[in-house]
């Protein structure tokens, strides 16, 4: 959760303790839920707006697929499978090729040059 680990929590905790009381922490918390809870409403109607806006060709849309980081990771893994692909396809066709004996003439195609 946000990088912090137990023993960063209970810090915290301590040093809400002694700056807020323990008896205003109750509340304290309940803001921070409100607050959560608000901000979380605010992503889902800004997704749900931006959708109805793009279409139904983006219905599946989701707000992680617009961090520039996930768009460059997608084209990286679309560009290996390709590669992957082409070595696939071109791999047999080399193991098939013999090589040359020694003093024989590669292949010329007079129409090609």
């Amino acid at each position: 959760m946000f990088g912090i680990g137990f023993g960063e929590l209970v810090v915290i905790a301590f040093l809400a303790v002694l700056v807020f009381g323990p008896d205003k922490l109750p509340d304290l918390a309940k803001q921070v839920g409100r607050f959560v809870r608000q901000l979380r409403g605010f992503a889902t109607s800004a997704r749900d707006e931006l959708r109805a806006e793009l279409g139904p060709e983006y219905a599946d849309l989701e707000l992680t697929d617009l961090d520039p980081r996930q768009i460059v990771r997608k084209h990286i893994a679309e560009a290996m499978a390709e590669l992957d692909e082409l070595e696939d396809a071109v791999s047999p066709a080399a193991a098939a090729q013999v090589p040359l004996a020694p003093g024989e003439l590669p292949p010329y195609d007079t129409e090609a040059t």
